[in-house]
């Protein structure tokens, strides 16, 4: 069984993914077995989607950037469990959470390969309450469009799902109740995930 983390932030290796490496080492802890990769898209350049309707009914995508190279990893059917994390922009997710959301179409188009999948949302603001659960809804609704099974956080907490603030000093790995929320959506992911995929 396979949880993907993508980290949807122009800057690799930062407050989104350190807050993603946190909620899959969790998940991780809470089942055996369980595989965890996180991706990091701030390292691949992926476009929007243009809407040309190759994919239709072929795992395939005419554009040649970062994305194709995801279709193989996203259509493993080992994956049970998806976590999107994004740091907020402007309110809402980031253009690299949006653009993968979008291209994500090809798996709609090719017999809704998503379906089932247990999908959590992770929103990293520099302020505590900076559009974190806006974003937080955004992704998920983009992932009920794929019929995925959407989570939150889980108990205690069970919110909307992770969101950590990073304007503080110390950053994400100070926020210790953001960390908590993390932590929880790794394990409730992981948890579903283990029941539908067993």
């Amino acid at each position: 069984m396979l949880i993907l983390g993508i980290a949807a932030s122009p800057r690799p290796g930062q407050s989104t993914a350190l807050a993603l490496e946190e909620a899959l080492r969790a998940a991780s802890n809470t089942v055996e077995g369980v595989r965890t990769r996180l991706i990091d898209l701030g390292e691949r350049d992926i476009r929007g989607c243009v809407a040309c309707g190759h994919c239709t009914d072929k795992l395939e995508c005419t554009q040649d950037d970062g994305f194709p190279g995801l279709i193989e990893v996203l259509a493993d059917p080992a994956l049970a469990g998806l976590i999107l994390a994004s740091p907020v922009y402007m309110g809402c997710m980031t253009a690299q959470a949006k653009a993968f959301l979008d291209r994500c179409a090809v798996f709609r188009r090719n017999g809704f390969m998503l379906r089932n999948k247990v999908g959590g949302a992770l929103a990293v603001g520099g302020f505590r309450n900076g559009g974190q659960e806006l974003t937080i809804q955004a992704i998920q609704a983009a992932m009920m469009v794929q019929d995925m099974v959407v989570v939150a956080d889980g108990m205690p907490t069970a919110h909307f799902g992770a969101t950590l603030y990073s304007g503080g000093e110390g950053g994400v790995m100070a926020d210790e109740f953001g960390l908590t929320t993390a932590r929880g959506l790794g394990r409730r992911v992981a948890e579903l995930a283990a029941r539908l995929h067993p």
